[in-house]
C-alpha cells in the first residue's frame, strides 16, 4: 500500500493522490480483470466444449463490453479527445452487436464467425479495447500490449476478409487470451499511483480548457 498523502512533483506542480485516484484505478483494473476473464472463458470453450461455444462466447461479450465500459470510464488518458473517442467506439460496438443480435436468429458469436462482415460495427468494441492496449504499451513499455496491438486488429480484419486458415485464427485466439490474461493479472500487482499520472498535467489542461472556454 502506498503511503496516502504522499505528496507528489508534477510537470506542472506538486499533488497529492487522494482516496478517490485509488478507487478509480481499482475500478480501471477490476473492468480490465472481468473482460479478460470472460475473454479467456470464451476461448476457452471453444476447445473444451465447442457446442456450447456460440452462447457462452455471447454472454462472455456482453461481460467483456461491460468490464471494458467500466475501464474506458475510469482510466486516466491525458489527451481528452484520445479519452472520448476510445468511449465513443465502445458506445458504437455495444449499439452495433445489439442490432446485430436483434436482426440475426443465431447467438451473436456465431454470427460474427458465420457473417464476417458484421464485425465492422462489433469490431468497434475490439477497437476501443485495442486503444486501451496502445495507451499500455505506450506508457509502461508493456511486451504483452505491443502484440496484442497488433494480434486483436490482425485477427478481426484477418477473418472479415476471409484471409485466415480456421487453425491461424484458433492460434492468435490464444495467443490473444493469454496475453491478454497476462496484462490483466500484471495491472492487479502494478503499484497504483503510476496509473494514475501525473496530476498536474490533467490540472493544467483542463485550466487551458476553461481559458479558452472563457476567451470563446
Amino acid at each position: 500500500m502506498e503511503a496516502m498523502g504522499e505528496v507528489y512533483e508534477g510537470q506542472f506542480g506538486s499533488f497529492t493522490i487522494e482516496q478517490s485516484d485509488r478507487t478509480e484505478v481499482v475500478l480501471y483494473r477490476a473492468g480490465l480483470a472481468v473482460a479478460a476473464s470472460s475473454f479467456a472463458l470464451a476461448a476457452a470453450t471453444l476447445f473444451l466444449a465447442p457446442n456450447l461455444t456460440p452462447v457462452v462466447a455471447t454472454v462472455c461479450y456482453v461481460l467483456l463490453w461491460l468490464g471494458l465500459g467500466l475501464s474506458l470510464f475510469k482510466i486516466h488518458i491525458y489527451v481528452r479527445p484520445l479519452h472520448r473517442a476510445l468511449q465513443l467506439f465502445w458506445a458504437i460496438g455495444g449499439i452495433a452487436s445489439l442490432g446485430i443480435a436483434l436482426r440475426y436468429s443465431t447467438p451473436l458469436a456465431l454470427t460474427a464467425y458465420q457473417q464476417p462482415l458484421t464485425i465492422l460495427g462489433i469490431g468497434f468494441t475490439f477497437a476501443a479495447l485495442t486503444g486501451i492496449f496502445f495507451k499500455e504499451a505506450f506508457c509502461f513499455n508493456r511486451l504483452e500490449t505491443k502484440f496484442l496491438v497488433v494480434v486483436v486488429p490482425g485477427l478481426l480484419v484477418g477473418h472479415m476478409a476471409g484471409a485466415l486458415s480456421q487453425t491461424t485464427e484458433q492460434n492468435m485466439l490464444v495467443v490473444w487470451s493469454v496475453l491478454f490474461a497476462i496484462f490483466a493479472i500484471r495491472k492487479v500487482i502494478q503499484p497504483i499511483p503510476p496509473d494514475i499520472g501525473d496530476k498536474s498535467v490533467f490540472a493544467y489542461l483542463e485550466a487551458e480548457r476553461q481559458k479558452r472556454a472563457d476567451a470563446a
